[in-house]
């Protein structure tokens, strides 16, 4: 079940966030080192509690039970456009649809929201991850290289 979270869920899902995260660093060598602005790394509860309480950010998760196993957050952007931030699912718990029902649930809020297009930053390299939002109709826009990333950031966009 999705659902909003709560000041509550906060601890679980930066957990939720740093450990599903992990897998792609450990898949493509970031570390703290050589990648600390990367999601695995740089998410914190106050950086979240500051999106959740300051920001006012759409926060869900995907509930098991009480587990929470699925998370994403929208930023509210100018033009009526939406970022789409830190959807993971639990390892464990991937390749059985929940991602894109998140998606799905994301489309939804910001239509709500009157957003007339959702923007995601991506791991350039991740070819997977990329296929997968094409197939969710995402749109490739274009690249940009950080000396602060070892890869390239990657950024697609899908109209509402």
């Amino acid at each position: 079940m999705i659902k909003k979270i709560a000041e509550k869920d906060i601890t679980e899902c930066v957990e939720l966030i740093r450990n599903s995260f992990l897998t792609i660093a450990v898949q493509f060598g970031f570390t703290p080192e050589n990648a600390p602005g990367f999601t695995a790394f740089a998410t914190t509860e106050n950086r979240l509690m500051w999106q959740f309480e300051q920001e006012k950010r759409p926060m869900y998760a995907f509930f098991d039970n009480d587990r929470i196993i699925g998370y994403f957050s929208l930023q509210l952007l100018e033009n009526n456009i939406c970022e789409l931030n830190n959807l993971c699912v639990s390892p464990e718990y991937r390749h059985k649809g929940i991602g894109e029902k998140l998606v799905s649930h994301a489309f939804r809020v910001a239509k709500e929201l009157n957003c007339s297009k959702m923007n995601i930053g991506i791991v350039e390299e991740n070819t997977v991850l990329k296929k997968w939002y094409e197939s969710l109709g995402f749109i490739h826009t274009g690249t940009k290289k950080f000396d602060c990333f070892p890869f390239t950031c990657g950024y697609m966009e899908r109209k509402l």
